[in-house]
């Protein structure tokens, strides 16, 4: 028997009994008949289905947009739902109005998703937005039936949107209830359990790729654990010589923590390029190591750190793993049955130590990667005192090159070095031709990815032009 499930949908307080692994978005369109809301893609791709989620966050609420065919259910306990028929008035907003008179709706079929994630950005933003803030908000999007220029068009009337809830209000671009939402959801009390099942099932965190892999059993199983709302499970912790990540901690959250950004100054940077803000509002950290997959983005960052893992068993019983031993095979990991991941450590490098993480795939972001890599590195004067290279799709697993990370100690930081470790690390490696990538091109990537680490961090000492002499 399903639990109750406590949320506000728009401006309507709801309680329903569906099973907690049930798609946001099944919810709506078959059990609530909210049909605004689209089905497209069904794997986060197109945007069709977006929809704004706000959880209280300080004296107010934040909303985030996301992708509903990737979201369960169990998480809107304690939420608040926006979706397009809350944005429903007699008389369309500035934002609607400028999307009909450009031009940026052909079908109309897409257009509800992207009118939430530009809502949602609006909602998102402590200044005016700019050209920067609708680019990031339609990356989620695929539709682009009607061309760039009426896109475009349409940042010019959110320009001079106001700033906040109550300014927005009063222009009318959300409708009055949406100051009445804090309230009421102080009084509807947040959720902080799983799911209350007794005997609790699979394990769904952001549910990104799981969704998309076994998102019809996951939707019928009464026992899966919704780990969205622990509160445990979330946040980051700046500690004297480590960072700790709660495993739930979102993509996006990593991107705005200032604490990651000391660690990982281009952090911003490589979370655009990895996702969709749309799914880097869900995807989470835990899930990217846990799901074992070989070129995940945010597990080969990981893996270039000291990382540990703290697992938690059904008993209550805890013990920790280096994240360098947690993959045993190809989807294989050191996770007993039943055990989560309850905490990542991540500790600090050496003061100087610098980082620098690559991608590359079909498309130049926003993509499955063919091969990425990290390094970490420090350096003093111009010898190299450690190194910890990664990879991902140059073995079954998240692949760190211990043999030519120790081979690098100690050698000068110059073009010859970086050429010998190019090679040196082809030992290692054992890439496989798939769809991403024939083996040879693979070995190539790995080959100019460590190129690329070293002359994005060590411009002065080492130049691309003299890593091809004699080449």
């Amino acid at each position: 028997m399903n639990e109750p499930l406590q949320f506000i949908l728009n401006d309507r307080q709801l309680s329903v009994e569906v099973p907690p692994g049930l798609l946001v978005l099944d919810l709506l369109r078959e059990h609530l008949r909210q049909v605004g809301t689209k089905e497209g893609c069904r794997e986060g791709d197109c945007g069709a289905c977006v929809v704004l989620v706000g959880e209280l966050s300080g004296d107010g609420v934040r909303y985030r947009a996301v992708t509903s065919c990737l979201m369960p259910a169990g998480e809107l306990a304690g939420k608040h739902l926006i979706t397009i028929e809350g944005l429903r008035a007699p008389v369309l907003s500035s934002l609607q109005e400028a999307i009909v008179e450009e031009g940026a709706s052909q079908c109309g079929f897409c257009t509800p998703g992207i009118v939430l994630s530009l809502t949602g950005a609006l909602l998102e933003r402590s200044e005016p937005m700019d050209a920067a803030a609708v680019k990031t908000a339609l990356g989620g999007h695929l539709c682009r039936c009607t061309g760039y220029r009426s896109l475009k068009a349409v940042r010019h009337a959110l320009e001079d949107s106001p700033v906040g809830v109550p300014a927005l209000v009063g222009s009318g671009e959300l409708p009055g209830w949406m100051l009445t939402i804090p309230q009421r959801l102080r009084a509807l009390g947040p959720d902080t359990t799983t799911n209350g099942a007794a005997s609790p099932g699979r394990a769904i965190a952001g549910g990104t790729d799981l969704y998309v892999q076994q998102g019809d059993a996951l939707a019928e199983d009464a026992s899966v654990q919704v780990l969205g709302n622990r509160a445990d499970l979330r946040g980051i912790v700046d500690k004297e010589d480590s960072l700790w990540i709660g495993p739930s901690t979102t993509f996006e959250q990593l991107a705005e923590s200032d604490a990651i950004r000391r660690l990982v100054p281009e952090i911003r940077a490589y979370m655009d390029d990895i996702a969709s803000v749309q799914i880097r509002n869900r995807a989470t950290v835990g899930g990217n190591l846990v799901n074992a997959s070989p070129i995940g983005d945010v597990t080969i960052l990981l893996l270039a750190f000291d990382t540990h893992l703290a697992l938690t068993a059904p008993d209550g019983a805890e013990r920790t793993v280096p994240l360098r031993r947690f993959y045993r095979g190809y989807k294989d990991i050191d996770l007993g049955p039943g055990e989560l991941v309850t905490g990542i450590t991540v500790r600090k490098p050496p003061s100087g130590a610098v980082v620098s993480w690559e991608k590359v795939s079909k498309r130049r972001s926003l993509d499955i990667a063919s091969v990425n890599s990290a390094l970490l590195i420090h350096s003093s004067g111009d010898t190299i005192e450690s190194a910890t290279l990664t990879f991902g799709g140059v073995a079954p697993v998240p692949f760190l090159a211990a043999q030519t990370s120790s081979w690098m100690a100690g050698k000068p930081l110059n073009a010859e070095t970086v050429r010998e470790a190019g090679e040196y690390v082809q030992r290692e490696i054992a890439p496989i031709s798939d769809i991403r990538g024939s083996a040879s091109y693979k070995r190539l990537l790995a080959r100019q990815l460590l190129w690329a680490h070293i002359t994005t961090l060590f411009p002065d000492q080492v130049q691309l032009e003299a890593l091809y002499e004699e080449h």
